[in-house]
């Protein structure tokens, strides 16, 4: 989505793993002064976030971005909800897809394109069926006890 000289601040790697990810979309981030001087040193971490409907609004909610230093007396809120901006029809397809399809908003990337503005990266996804490890686990594990009882007794 992004063109060639945008400066990737943080990825959601575990989307991917975790989410089929279907529509992707650009979105802007309402920031205070010192968010995007957090952002321009290059801190954030976006892979515990996702993104709610509050009213008619979408939110970013528990992405951190770290107080900057200098600027100490002024400073931001790390985890505080940040307001997405985007155009009323995306904001309404993606209300409608959450409320209507239970999908969920997921950040994939945040980064700064090439006039220096922080977006997002999202994307609407379906969640994928976890494996449960706690069957094969047990089962294996009962195996490996069956074999050493066997070992021994023999």
């Amino acid at each position: 989505m992004a063109e060639s000289k945008a400066k990737t601040i943080a990825e959601n790697r575990r989307a991917r793993f975790d989410y089929f990810l279907e529509d992707n979309m650009e979105a802007g981030i309402a920031l205070l002064g010192t968010e995007i001087k957090a952002l321009r040193d290059g801190r954030a971490n976006i892979a515990e976030s996702y993104a709610a409907v509050e009213g008619r609004e979408i939110v970013l909610v528990n992405a951190d971005i770290p107080p900057y230093k200098q600027a100490n007396r002024f400073n931001h809120e790390p985890r505080r909800h940040r307001k997405l901006l985007l155009h009323r029809k995306q904001i309404d397809k993606l209300i409608g897809a959450v409320q209507r399809e239970g999908r969920t908003i997921i950040p994939v990337r945040l980064y700064l394109n090439e006039r220096g503005m922080a977006k997002l990266e999202i994307a609407l996804a379906k969640g994928k069926k976890i494996h449960d490890k706690r069957e094969a686990v047990a089962e294996r594990d009962w195996q490996r006890d069956k074999a050493r009882l066997l070992r021994d007794k023999g």
